[in-house]
């Protein structure tokens, strides 16, 4: 039998008769499925904790809150259910009109959009918020997949097949990072691995990451609050100039550390953070910083076990056995997305890089972000249903 594999060195990945499909499908994988879930458990204990100053600016009760996180959760779940169950060839039929319809709505975000901690990233309509950033994040993920295994016999030429899917991605950064520049750039850095995956040519990628880093660099030249976050991260992290500053610079990254320092290794115990009341955001940006409060460096360990493990289990195994090249494809980038978020985030905590706005997965409060979350790991889920097996 023969069925399309990534493994193939040849175009059109044919697998040969020692890596068939598995006969059994015994349906999503499970050990993902677990991961997920204690991240939510986890993600829902840390927004109780964090939620009490938030629902005051808010005019609103913890419980409220807390409990409208909850119906998000389960949204976001059923959403990964969903499209754990819809085949995801199917999906890459529709990523040319996602993507066009995100880049309106990118504009749209550029011109009318809702401003939150100094950046237009919102639409909100009617009470309801959406940020399309995200949506653009899994279009582009699965146009460039489509372009790369279509133009696979001629994947080399740079005219016919580089060119045409280096603007999709380029365009596609630029308009998230007028307003997102640590989602573009993540975002430019999943396409990358796809491109490699896909085996366009080393020489072509590196000349696109040159661009992509002059660009970026022209992003960050444009916002001043941008080059002022670069700045407070060299003063505090590097300690180029003293460990001294004023109240107004790194503030949110001093509350963090101190945050930290309060938990030791084992934490304050649930419930008892003093820090939420002082870090801005503390239920989205800087949630790992009330973890590692109030649960200790033991805390924070185990929530980066379960990212590690994650992020293992969907690139080691899923797509590692994935039928085609798409799947292939698909499960890497979602995968990496999806960890490489909480990684940052963490990072961003403990003042290991620069402030950015990126969310923890299933962990952060918010809608999007986790709605979006679910979609990518119900598709890898999905990935993980037709799997090889291997003689």
């Amino acid at each position: 039998m023969q069925v399309f594999s990534p493994h193939s060195t040849k175009p059109g990945f044919i697998a040969t008769d020692a890596e068939e499909l598995d006969a059994g499908r015994k349906g999503s994988d499970r050990f993902l499925l677990a991961i997920v879930i204690m991240l939510m458990m986890v993600g829902l204990m840390a927004v109780y904790s964090s939620i009490a100053y938030f629902a005051e600016t808010k005019g609103s009760s913890a419980g409220s809150l807390l409990l409208g996180h909850m119906v998000k959760m389960g949204i976001a779940f059923m959403v990964m259910i969903l499209f754990s169950k819809i085949d995801y060839h199917l999906l890459l039929k529709f990523s040319k009109i996602a993507l066009l319809v995100s880049w309106a709505l990118l504009l749209f975000v550029i011109l009318f959009g809702t401003a939150s901690f100094g950046a237009k990233r919102w639409i909100s309509l009617g009470g309801f918020s959406f940020q399309p950033s995200s949506l653009a994040t899994v279009a582009l993920v699965l146009q460039v997949t489509t372009l790369v295994v279509k133009k696979q016999e001629y994947i080399h030429d740079f005219q016919r097949a580089f060119l045409p899917i280096m603007v999709w991605i380029f365009i596609t950064c630029a308009l998230i990072g007028v307003e997102d520049f640590s989602s573009a750039g993540l975002l430019f850095v999943i396409t990358m691995l796809i491109l490699f995956i896909g085996r366009v040519k080393i020489l072509h990628i590196g000349g696109l990451v040159g661009l992509g880093i002059l660009g970026g660099l022209l992003l960050i030249g444009q916002n001043p609050e941008r080059q002022k976050r670069i700045d407070n991260y060299i003063e505090q992290v590097i300690h180029i100039k003293s460990d001294s500053f004023a109240l107004d610079e790194g503030y949110q990254s001093q509350q963090a550390h101190i945050a930290f320092a309060r938990g030791e290794l084992f934490g304050v115990g649930i419930g008892k953070s003093s820090q939420r009341d002082f870090l801005p955001a503390p239920y989205n940006d800087f949630i790992f910083a009330i973890i590692g409060e109030e649960y200790g460096l033991a805390g924070g360990v185990f929530l980066m076990i379960l990212f590690s493990l994650f992020l293992i289990r969907g690139i080691g195994v899923v797509a590692r056995r994935a039928i085609d090249q798409q799947g292939l494809m698909l499960a890497s980038a979602f995968t990496l997305t999806v960890s490489l978020f909480g990684f940052i985030n963490a990072g961003v905590a403990s003042g290991l890089l620069p402030v950015t706005g990126l969310p923890m997965p299933f962990v952060s409060y918010g809608g999007t972000n986790m709605l979006f979350a679910g979609l990518m790991v119900g598709v890898v889920l999905n990935v993980s249903k037709k799997k090889l097996n291997r003689a």
